[in-house]
């Protein structure tokens, strides 16, 4: 098993979802875990944490705002000592927009989340990572940082710039010892993508589509993306940077 003993993990967007489940990960593995959100519901799931003996805390956290990052930052260094492991995993799906209506706000705001906070991300952590002797940088983007899909272009813009965001940071930090890899989750049954379909009048329809578009026949779980994240995290995968670990169920190999 990884063990992440003595480390320091902070990782946003941590307050369900994709989040949680790498928080939980990454704790169980030994690390002390910054939860970071602007949902205080992220209280609770660090409370559960430690009421299992494991490390963690939690601070209220928007991606978008420089300050805000600095402050997270900071409180990793704070509460645990040192800041090793970088999850940039905050994001949201912004709806269904079509091109030929799609507003300049909704553009910014898909952008600034997506895209934005993982650059903000990288700026206000690596050199705090880069102190402590290097570590690894996990950037969650998604299977439609690779392929497209009607509706969805800001979202795939964002998730296609984190992907390669993620490669030149890698390039550019492999002298620090900073590894730095991007996760491409397929459909996860997560929060965020049981709301998208909530939002839509055809949602059960869409979700029957989309499981069937996966080979496996299924949405992904939480907890398997949390675990490519731990890997990720890791020695197991020390020779691995400016990689697309894709965790899909086979979306994208069609």
């Amino acid at each position: 098993m990884t063990n992440l003993h003595g480390k320091v993990a902070l990782v946003t967007g941590a307050a369900s979802g994709l989040g949680a489940a790498a928080a939980w990960a990454l704790a169980q593995a030994g690390a002390a875990v910054l939860l970071t959100d602007r949902d205080l519901a992220g209280e609770e799931v660090a409370g559960a944490m430690a009421d299992k003996g494991l490390k963690a805390a939690f601070r209220l956290h928007d991606v978008t705002s420089e300050a805000d990052w600095a402050a997270a930052v900071e409180h990793a260094i704070s509460d645990f000592g040192r800041l090793d492991i970088l999850v940039n995993n905050a994001g949201i799906s912004g709806g269904r927009h079509e091109l030929l209506e799609h507003s300049l706000e909704a553009w910014r705001t898909i952008l600034s989340v997506n895209l934005d906070g993982v650059f903000l991300g990288l700026r206000h952590a690596g050199p705090r990572i880069a102190a402590a002797g290097g570590g690894s940088v996990i950037n969650v983007s998604s299977i439609l940082g690779k392929v497209g899909m009607a509706g969805a272009a800001a979202y795939c813009a964002s998730k296609g710039g984190v992907t390669l965001l993620t490669k030149a940071a890698a390039l550019e930090w492999a002298p620090h010892n900073i590894r730095v890899n991007s996760l491409h989750p397929g459909f996860i049954d997560t929060p965020l993508v049981s709301n998208a379909l909530a939002a839509r009048d055809d949602g059960n329809e869409v979700r029957v589509a989309l499981m069937a578009a996966h080979p496996m026949a299924r949405f992904g779980l939480p907890r398997e993306i949390g675990e490519a994240v731990l890997f990720l995290a890791g020695d197991a995968s020390s020779f691995m940077t400016g990689a697309e670990l894709v965790v899909d169920g086979g979306y994208t190999a069609q």
